[in-house]
């Protein structure tokens, strides 16, 4: 990828992305947590242990070579995104837990992140211990990920009604920034992905798809409600592409680590879509309990069928019959058609 693109285009592409990000967060996101304790730490456990483990046996039964392995491990340890809300929010999900999970996972994956690449460069690429993430990198890492996301905040709470309403296009480009970064870095490094795209295709598909049905099917294990399921799904199982890509071409300077990224972020799109139309088949939509349901008006039914012997003209005598009935041609003082319930004709009112 060309020198500008990797230093100025996409530390700018993921500080805009990140600070999205912050838009949507307040420091009840955080205290949120305490709300859904059980999700929260089922969702955590199996990001920070359980999907690690499952990319690991992936690359070894895979045999990719070292470079590619340290790459497939980098993008499992990189947190979720905004692209998981979206998703959950599509499909039936708790939004609001999405967007807990995310500020968390952003803030752990401060430390996280530095120390999962390290262990695989140490396993996989013992001889090459300059690639890793020492603590000036890791100190970059850290203003990579959470300070356009702090600054986000501080705009949130500063300007709440101009915050709301850069929400949805920043949203927007965040969309259109991850797609151009994306293929930047497909398109400037084609020759490189084609010579490896026959071996990160299938492995970067199996791991999407293990790492939502994990974040579905463990919460569901330990009897979290099935909304909760899916926003742990989404948020677990969609990794923020863009974050490895940037960390692999400018933190640890090697383009080769960002190719599992790159093929993942085009991949992760069509498999995450398919996944949320066969949640929508486990996870039934939501009925309104009778109690809740909105009963009708009585006053709204009444006005449509007036009742009889209710509607009143000018004079004293009731009208048996709605307005304008015209098998009775008598008519009282006041216009109405004289009442014939009885079949009789009543004597019009005397005027005056």
């Amino acid at each position: 990828m060309g020198s500008a693109l990797t230093s100025i285009g996409l530390p700018v592409a993921l500080g805009i992305i990140m600070f999205g990000l912050g838009l949507s967060l307040t420091p009840a996101d955080f205290a949120r947590v305490a709300k859904h304790p059980k999700a929260v730490v089922i969702a955590l456990v199996c990001q920070l242990l359980l999907l690690p483990a499952v990319c690991l046996g992936l690359v070894v039964l895979f045999q990719l070579p070292p470079v590619l392995a340290v790459g497939m491990m980098l993008l499992a340890a990189s947190p979720g995104g905004t692209t998981a809300n979206l998703y959950s929010h599509l499909f039936r999900g708790d939004v609001a837990l999405n967007i807990s999970l995310t500020a968390i996972n952003s803030v752990i994956a401060v430390f996280t992140l530095p120390l999962i690449t390290n262990l695989a460069i140490g396993w996989f690429m013992p001889g090459e211990s300059e690639l890793g993430v020492q603590f000036a990198k890791a100190v970059e890492v850290f203003a990579i990920v959470l300070g356009p996301v702090v600054l986000g905040m501080l705009v949130r709470w500063w300007k709440p009604t101009f915050a709301l309403r850069m929400d949805k296009p920043v949203r927007i480009a965040s969309m259109v920034i991850l797609a151009v970064v994306i293929v930047g870095a497909i398109v400037s490094n084609w020759a490189l992905l084609v010579e490896n795209v026959g071996r990160l295709a299938f492995i970067t598909v199996v791991f999407c798809v293990l790492s939502l049905a994990i974040g579905f099917l463990v919460p569901r294990l330990f009897r979290v409600e099935p909304r909760q399921a899916v926003a742990s799904s989404f948020e677990i199982g969609i990794h923020n592409a863009t974050l490895a890509i940037v960390i692999a071409q400018t933190v640890i300077g090697s383009i080769e680590l960002s190719l599992p990224a790159a093929v993942y972020g085009v991949l992760m799109f069509f498999v995450a879509l398919a996944w949320g139309f066969l949640l929508r088949r486990l996870v039934p939509a939501e009925r309104v309990p009778a109690a809740a349901r909105p009963r009708r008006s009585r006053a709204r039914t009444s006005s449509r069928r007036p009742s009889r012997g209710r509607r009143r003209c000018g004079s004293a005598i009731p009208c048996g019959r709605r307005a304008g009935d015209r098998r009775v041609r008598a008519a009282c003082g006041g216009g109405f058609p004289a009442c014939t319930r009885s079949g009789t004709r009543r004597a019009p009112a005397a005027r005056g």
